[in-house]
């Protein structure tokens, strides 16, 4: 059971990462708001407690992976790698740019600390499982997570690697689906219903899990649970809500990729420090 302290820390490194998030977006410039808000806690408890992960050696080849499979909410990922110290704090303004190193979607070739090129939806559990069956080979440690949307979901590739990782045992690779009900044009329920999605991944094999994305204990919970787990992987089935802490952009399509006013982007700071400062 992570401490009072731990929880508060991460909570606050949540609202940290959604302000960079806010000021990577910027005014009058297109950003994807909603889906990378929903990832705060998720990505903060891997990053900061969980992964082994050195930001003085991020090529350690005993590292932890971090696939982010909705590749176009990499922003919270950039946020993360900035506090981290791995990325530059000055290239936060400079974010779909000619002249910066953090693109709308993960570059490898571009940005430390990431691990595969994605947001051609589908494709990340196959990559994860891939890094996670040629580390068990070279009897590495490490392990490796995805993060999935929701809406994702829709696609074939993701559930041919749902099949294969069970047959093979895969133990070491651990799946988030971002349970935020919304994608691009609305409701996930409207645009591609994919009920009983719990039961799906135990159909295929899977340690199931199912909490608030939101809540640090739970998601470090949920880890643990994972780490403990042989013979099988573990995907863990995260309810968020789009736009996480940001009233105007909370459970909101139009934020899924969405253009913030001068009004709008001041009253997401002043939101986010309000919450950070009540958590001290």
């Amino acid at each position: 059971m992570a401490s009072k302290e731990t929880v508060t820390r991460l909570s606050r490194i949540a609202y940290d990462l959604r302000e960079n998030i806010v000021r990577m977006i910027g005014v009058g410039k297109a950003g994807h708001l909603g889906g990378s808000s929903s990832l705060a806690e998720i990505v903060t408890a891997l990053y900061f407690e969980h992964m082994r992960y050195d930001r003085k050696n991020i090529r350690d080849p005993n590292r932890d992976r971090f696939v982010l499979s909705k590749g176009h909410a990499v922003l919270v990922q950039y946020a993360a790698l900035i506090e981290l110290g791995v990325i530059p704090r000055e290239e936060l303004t400079k974010v779909k740019t000619l002249n910066g190193m953090l693109q709308g979607h993960p570059d490898i070739d571009k940005t430390p600390g990431l691990e595969a090129v994605t947001g051609s939806l589908g494709q990340g559990l196959s990559i994860a499982l891939g890094m996670a069956l040629a580390l068990r080979l070279d009897k590495s440690p490490a392990r490796v997570f995805v993060v999935m949307g929701d809406g994702e979901l829709s696609e074939g590739q993701l559930w041919e690697a749902a099949m294969a990782a069970p047959k093979y045992g895969i133990d070491n690779l651990v799946g988030f689906v971002d349970r935020n009900r919304i994608q691009a044009t609305g409701p996930t329920k409207e645009i591609f219903d994919i009920p009983e999605i719990e039961e799906k991944w135990k159909a295929f094999g899977w340690n199931v899990l199912t909490i608030d994305g939101h809540d640090v204990v739970a998601v470090l919970g949920a880890l643990e649970k994972a780490a403990q787990t042989k013979g099988k992987p573990t995907v863990i089935i995260a309810n968020t809500v789009k736009g996480k802490g940001i009233s105007f952009a909370e459970n909101t399509a139009a934020f899924h990729n969405g253009i913030m006013s001068r009004e709008q982007y001041d009253t997401a700071l002043a939101e986010i420090e309000a919450a950070r400062a009540a958590l001290a």
